[in-house]
């Protein structure tokens, strides 16, 4: 069959590669794509949003299956207009999507379904905000209610640095429109876990967990960003903790949206925190994590568009994924100054000098005449295989050290917990 493949990231381009394993492929192409996608697969151009654009080249092109990448592609309503012409699509309608796109909507379902979440207040007015904050006397999580990109929560250490939180997205407006309404929510402590889900709009199927690094750097200190990086498996949330997970948190979930007339069929993400009280919910994504899906597709050794299309139409009963015992790190090479302003147009180098078992996923790159130079904030994941996530760390940073551009930062404390852990057994 043919595939297109919506987006044009890092996440998109490990997809790209991925699908393009399977023997039930006849063409991959990407909407719009990248500049690795394209010495790949077919770039179309078609922006991830334009949901005219892409219905048409689905018919004109007799796309069988549509892989939706961004949480953009979903709030626009994509899936909706694919399956309105009958055609096979993975990924949610924009009002099953809402579980992302709104945080009030997620926090509030997660209610009603009994879903374990932190406490949490809605305000879409800042003095009202702020008037909370003050009578409280500590520290919230703020979170804008819409789709900012992986910059929408801010993680203030006192009262007063969560009002200025507030007035950075209501009144300074930093993340636009999608701050319009806030939800301030309890601070946990604990260790986050990544958990992704094929659902076919009644089952679910877990992947393998992955961590996730969302601070700029090591040590879990600057901003929010979309992630530095990660790594899959998760030696401290085994097989008991994914089927407990499931029960109690996607499951319910599912059926929650199918009985109010919102199946969701796609990659369901949970955001889960490992704390005291258990296992709660941080957040939920309509799609595939971005950096997780660079670290966890290649571990897996079965064939995604078998499962995906099996997903897509609702015939997951039977579905049962291969996964490799060997571990994978991912890190992040980016713009010095990301999340913030950064430069572009550098030359990267190195590229040609990576090891086997180590991929190299782009997401801010552009092609030129003397090969890639940068583009964007997050330019690289750099993705180890090993046989333990010690072995995969030292490929990783090993490789990482090959590549060079103007103003290239990472974090280099990836894994090191685990690591660190495991010597201490």
């Amino acid at each position: 069959m043919n595939v297109l493949i919506v987006g044009g990231g890092a996440r998109e381009h490990a997809l790209t590669w991925k699908a393009l394993q399977s023997p039930l492929t006849n063409s991959v192409f990407c909407a719009p794509g990248n500049a690795a996608t394209a010495a790949i697969a077919i770039n179309t151009g078609i922006e991830a949003t334009d949901v005219d654009g892409m219905a048409r080249f689905v018919a004109e092109r007799d796309i069988g299956l549509t892989i939706i990448g961004p949480e953009a592609a979903v709030a626009a309503g994509l899936a909706d207009r694919l399956m309105e012409s009958r055609r096979l699509v993975f990924g949610p309608t924009r009002g099953a999507g809402r579980i992302e796109s709104s945080k009030a909507f997620a926090k509030s379902l997660m209610e009603r379904a009994g879903v374990p979440t932190p406490a949490y207040r809605v305000f879409d007015n800042p003095g009202a905000a702020k008037d909370y904050v003050r009578g409280e006397r500590r520290a919230f999580v703020v979170k804008a209610d819409g789709l900012a990109k992986g910059k929408g929560t801010l993680l203030p250490r006192d009262a007063d640095e969560t009002l200025e939180c507030i007035d950075t997205l209501m009144l300074r407006r930093t993340v636009g429109d999608a701050a319009d309404r806030i939800v301030l929510e309890e601070k946990l402590e604990g260790r986050e876990v990544s958990l992704m889900a094929l659902v076919d709009g009644e089952r679910v199927l877990p992947l393998e967990p992955a961590c996730d690094y969302k601070r700029a750097f090591d040590g879990d200190r600057g901003p929010n960003t979309g992630g530095m990086g990660g790594y899959s498996p998760v030696p401290s949330f085994g097989a008991d903790d994914v089927r407990r997970a499931v029960d109690t948190v996607l499951a319910p979930i599912v059926g929650a949206l199918r009985d109010a007339g919102t199946p969701y069929r796609g990659c369901l993400y949970a955001g889960l925190m490992m704390g005291p009280a258990g296992v709660q919910v941080l957040e939920f994504n309509a799609r595939f994590g971005d950096p997780e899906a660079q670290v966890v597709l290649p571990r897996l050794e079965s064939d995604l568009i078998v499962l995906l299309e099996a997903a897509a139409r609702g015939e997951l009963a039977t579905a049962s994924p291969s996964w490799s015992g060997r571990a994978g790190v991912g890190v992040v090479l980016a713009s010095r100054g990301y999340p913030g302003t950064y430069s572009i147009g550098f030359k990267i180098d190195g590229l040609g000098t990576i090891e086997r078992d180590v991929f190299v996923f782009h997401a801010g790159s552009a092609a030129s005449p003397s090969g890639y130079v940068t583009a964007g904030g997050r330019v690289l994941t750099m993705v180890a295989l090993g046989d333990s996530l010690a072995d995969a760390r030292d490929r990783v940073y090993r490789n990482v050290d090959r590549i060079h551009f103007d103003g290239l930062t990472y974090r280099r404390d990836l894994a090191l917990r685990e690591v660190e852990t495991a010597a201490l057994r």
